[in-house]
């Protein structure tokens, strides 16, 4: 270390921990096959089948399915945090991203599936774990044979816009 380097700050005594479990997504992938993208989303969002680890990992959960449109819903704590001291971009681009390409699942037959094709994301308010609430809201803006657009907004409990994004999504046939 140079005279001119300051020393590391020291590290925090007070570490946090977080625990995460999920259910085996090839099972949960296979189980659903025979499903419309619908009411697959529909049984996962009841409870009556599992969904997607990511959710779990980042602490997110789907509250609302309907055609061509899906909410999901996330309380952010500090185990999604970037080292400046708010919520991770990235964070915010997977609620984003799951919203748009659930959106596209539920317009699906049974074993047609869709891939993210492109993301654009615009990140218009800092969130933090005193944020509270957050709310992702995917809608399908034009459904395709071989390529669905749909767009998707986050925004906390008081309406305030928080980020938006456009997306593409592959439509794979069975």
């Amino acid at each position: 270390m140079s005279p001119q380097t300051p020393p590391p700050a020291p590290l925090s005594t007070t570490s946090r921990s977080k625990t995460v479990t999920w259910s085996n997504p090839e099972v949960t992938a296979e189980s659903s096959r025979d499903l419309p993208g619908i009411e697959f989303l529909s049984q996962w969002m009841r409870g009556e089948r599992a969904g997607a680890p990511i959710c779990e990992l980042m602490g997110f959960t789907l509250i609302d399915v309907e055609e061509g449109a899906v909410v999901f819903a996330s309380t952010p704590d500090e185990s999604v945090y970037n080292p400046i001291g708010m919520v991770h971009g990235g964070m915010a681009c997977a609620m984003l991203d799951s919203a748009a390409g659930c959106a596209v699942h539920t317009t699906l037959p049974a074993g047609v599936g869709y891939s993210s094709i492109e993301i654009k994301v615009n990140f218009l308010r800092p969130i933090h774990a005193h944020t509270g609430e957050i709310f992702a809201r995917g809608r399908v803006t034009k459904a395709g044979k071989r390529v669905c657009f749909a767009e998707s907004d986050l925004r906390d409990s008081a309406g305030n816009v928080l980020a938006t994004a456009t997306s593409s999504c592959l439509i794979i046939p069975a």
